[in-house]
């Protein structure tokens, strides 16, 4: 993220009303849901594309996964190096070396491990899913997948077959873009304290006073 991101931000915390509009708004289910995702994303070990999933029915999550190598196999991230390229493999026969379980993989293993059903549910994923993925999501029963980034391989025709593979399964799927004022506020809440007092005025605005922040330097 751009050091310049708060500057460029819809929000200008200097602004009379501007914090306040902030502390009231709040994301919306799929910007939540999609936090989420990229929260377990980062837990990955792979050095390649860290992703994390979030699968949900009901407005509730039902599992979590993110991508990274097997119980007690070495991780790429405590290697230094990403196994699969160390091997030569080149990318048509990546699924064949690299040993990391992917995200949606995963979180599906996950609910299969603790008895929990997932037919019918939603699958929140912070980049678009593989062919073989899309496989275990149609055998898995979910529904629709909401993604934040596309695959964007060096090979356009193979990420529209996946694409293909996804509508085939009668599996919808939508992109999830979050605001900048959503992550604005996210970043603002991770960098004080989880349950920080907000100063108000005598009228019950704030007044711009957070413990632990320096809105000057977050605007700079």
């Amino acid at each position: 993220m751009s050091e310049n991101f708060f500057r460029h931000c819809d929000i200008n915390l200097y602004e009379p009303g501007e914090l306040k509009k902030l502390f009231l708004m709040r994301p919306n289910w799929n910007e939540y849901f999609m936090l989420m995702a990229k929260l377990a994303s980062i837990r990955s070990t792979c050095l390649s594309r860290p992703n994390g999933a979030v699968i949900v029915k009901d407005k509730r999550v039902l599992a979590t996964g993110y991508n990274g190598s097997m119980p007690g196999v070495d991780h790429c991230t405590d290697d230094g190096v990403c196994y699969r390229r160390a091997s030569g493999a080149g990318d048509a026969g990546k699924y064949d070396n690299c040993r990391s379980i992917h995200a949606e993989a995963n979180a599906i293993a996950q609910a299969a491990k603790h008895g929990t059903n997932v037919e019918g549910a939603t699958m929140y994923l912070t980049l678009f899913p593989c062919y073989v993925c899309t496989k275990l999501l149609a055998s898995a029963g979910i529904k629709k997948i909401f993604y934040e980034y596309e695959y964007k391989s060096p090979d356009s025709s193979r990420d529209k077959h996946w694409e293909e593979a996804l509508k085939s399964a009668g599996i919808e799927f939508e992109k999830v873009e979050l605001s900048d004022v959503t992550l604005k506020k996210v970043i603002l809440a991770l960098v004080t304290k989880t349950a920080w007092r907000r100063e108000l005025s005598e009228k019950g605005e704030p007044t711009g006073k957070i413990e632990n922040v320096n809105m000057d330097k977050m605007h700079k």
